[in-house]
């Protein structure tokens, strides 16, 4: 189970700062902040990944490259 921390005395703009972080970033300013956390800590929040393991995953499915989609649309025009 989880613990509840706070933290005082934060500077406003770094409070707005961090709530249009959170924003950018689809989640709650709790959300950031827990993000924020596990970053520091050298962990990933449930469902993120690398871009490298994103790439990976890409091909894993079959999906194709700018390139080759380009080579896909030509073959598909000249049928």
């Amino acid at each position: 189970m989880g613990v509840n921390i706070s933290i005082k005395n934060v500077p406003e703009e770094k409070l707005e700062r961090l709530k249009q972080r959170a924003k950018f970033n689809h989640r709650s300013l709790q959300g950031e902040l827990l993000a924020l956390i596990d970053a520091a800590v050298g962990e990933k929040p449930n469902g993120t990944m690398t871009l490298a393991e994103l790439a990976e995953r890409g091909r894993k499915l079959g999906l194709k490259t700018p390139s080759e989609s380009v080579q896909m649309i030509r073959e598909d025009r000249d049928r």
